[in-house]
């Protein structure tokens, strides 16, 4: 059986999309099995992500064009028994599609996005899921959430966790502060949040609760590292970070890889993800992998995927933010026990368990497909009689 990803993600810095589908295409290429897969991509460095044993086609980063006309044609051209996508499938699709939706932010909270994209998320993910054969989410939070929206589809929803890369583990914290201090000019301590500067993910109250925590340990030397790609809300973010005195201790890194992240995560103080709304959180345990101690919101998915691994704050109430802050800074032994207690949670999740499960649903749904395409000459026999 051939098996058809829609891999565009793979070099485009769209953060959770990408790290989505780049790890498990090269978790899936590592299972034994009598079945192909096949790589739409749309950036030549998209080469460089993929295992030999996957193939690949190009189509237009032009999602008008990808979805729309190259597609289309490539699935009539390689005839696999499915394909699988993130949120959005073909226009014109001649194959089960199997849809990963990560979240469903964009109706719970549409005040997140530009509202043309909320509005283009709406009709572009409920046609995907109307004709979806099968539709794959990280969280039982998220299963929920699709089911609330799409009660149609709740039968279909299978829910698979995902896991932080192999890549993150721990390194030697003296090593990793030498590497920040080299590669980016920043010096320890610090605290670090990781993810696109967006609404949805809080950098906004990070930045106050930072301030107000400086305010309380005047002689720290704690600087705020924010690790995400830049997008107009930045300008927000660095507005507030001037207005509250504190833009000297708060540093941009914009997009960074998972070579960096790995020394970031081992050179931090403490990790702090305050997002709003996640269907998942893959920071969260790239984190804990590397032995970062976590303080996280207690919204959404993030308390099902931390479980006791982390300390919550809610992203609403700045006050207990800087106090579960502060007393992960003053006491050792609490960072200590977050440490190992996040290590531990981080090894609980496997990309090859993803793969396998991920692999289990594509074999299932092709199944069906073919039992369906061989009933379908009786029927139509039956009819003629």
């Amino acid at each position: 059986m051939l098996f058809a990803v829609d891999a565009h993600a793979i070099g485009s810095r769209l953060t959770g999309n990408e790290v989505y589908i780049r790890n498990l295409l090269a978790a899936i290429a590592e299972l034994p099995g009598c079945w192909d897969l096949i790589a739409y991509i749309s950036r030549p460095q998209a080469e460089t992500w993929l295992p030999g044993r996957v193939r690949r086609a190009r189509v237009s980063a032009n999602p008008f064009v990808r979805l729309g006309i190259d597609m289309p044609r490539l699935l009539r051209c390689h005839r696999p028994s499915l394909l699988h996508v993130q949120y959005t499938a073909p226009l014109d699709c001649p194959v089960p599609v199997v849809v990963t939706i990560h979240d469903v932010s964009f109706l719970e909270h549409p005040e997140f996005f530009p509202a043309w994209r909320a509005r283009q998320l709406r009709l572009t993910v409920r046609r995907t899921v109307a004709r979806a054969a099968h539709v794959l989410t990280g969280s039982e939070f998220s299963a929920r959430a699709i089911a609330r929206h799409y009660p149609h589809c709740a039968h279909r929803v299978t829910v698979i966790p995902h896991a932080a890369a192999a890549v993150f583990r721990p390194v030697a914290r003296e090593t990793a502060v030498s590497y920040v201090r080299s590669r980016f000019g920043i010096a320890d301590p610090f605290l670090l949040s990781v993810g696109d500067l967006q609404p949805r993910k809080n950098q906004l109250g990070l930045v106050e609760a930072f301030a107000e925590l400086l305010r309380l340990m005047p002689t720290s030397q704690l600087r705020l590292v924010l690790a995400g790609k830049a997008t107009p809300y930045a300008n927000r973010v660095r507005a507030a970070a001037r207005r509250l005195g504190v833009a000297e201790h708060v540093h941009f890194l914009g997009y960074v890889g998972d070579d960096d992240l790995l020394y970031l995560y081992s050179a931090c103080e403490l990790f702090v993800f305050p997002s709003w709304y996640e269907g998942f959180g893959i920071p969260l345990l790239e984190a804990m992998a590397c032995g970062a101690p976590v303080a996280c919101s207690n919204r959404a998915a993030l308390p099902e995927v931390a479980d006791a691994a982390a300390l919550f704050f809610d992203p609403a109430d700045m006050g207990q933010m800087v106090r579960v802050l502060r007393d992960l800074l003053a006491e050792e032994d609490l960072r200590a026990r977050m440490k190992r207690l996040g290590m531990q949670r981080a090894a609980q999740y496997s990309w090859r368990r993803t793969a396998e499960q991920t692999l289990a649903v594509y074999c299932r749904v092709a199944g069906a497909a073919l039992r369906l395409r061989a009933a379908e000459p009786s029927a139509v026999n039956v009819q003629r009689e």
